[in-house]
């Protein structure tokens, strides 16, 4: 789980370059309960910093995605479409939701590390 940043809403982000995997968290995935459905944004969609990227919906609500940074999508896990329940299973791997190409790398900056996260959802 090396090098993951967190924000306050559970979203996660893998930085790789310019390259930013997205998705929900551990903690995110367990209160929202079984997930049956991933409504993921077009490739080549623009967002900005804490705009709605994606919507999960679970047996219990919908909840909204946001972007922990500003970019592009330039990749979906389709595998979503037919497997929602990866997000479950594996929300930090093979559950992953889109990847971004980062338009300012420095705004992961404000995000929280797992130290910080965890004392985070600690408190919640």
């Amino acid at each position: 789980m090396s090098g993951l940043r967190f924000t306050k809403d559970h979203e996660y982000l893998r930085l790789d370059g310019d390259t930013a995997t997205i998705g929900i968290s551990d903690y995110a995935q367990s209160q929202l309960g079984d997930i049956v459905f991933v409504d993921l944004p077009a490739v080549g969609k623009k967002v900005t910093k804490g705009s709605e990227l994606a919507v999960i919906e679970s047996v219990k609500a919908a909840s909204e995605v946001y972007a922990p940074v500003s970019g592009e999508v330039i990749e979906v896990n389709a595998e979503l479409g037919e497997k929602p329940a990866l997000v479950n299973d594996d929300p930090l791997a093979e559950g992953w939701l889109v990847k971004l190409r980062v338009e300012n790398a420095g705004e992961s900056e404000t995000l929280m590390d797992e130290t910080a996260y965890a004392g985070f959802v600690k408190s919640l």
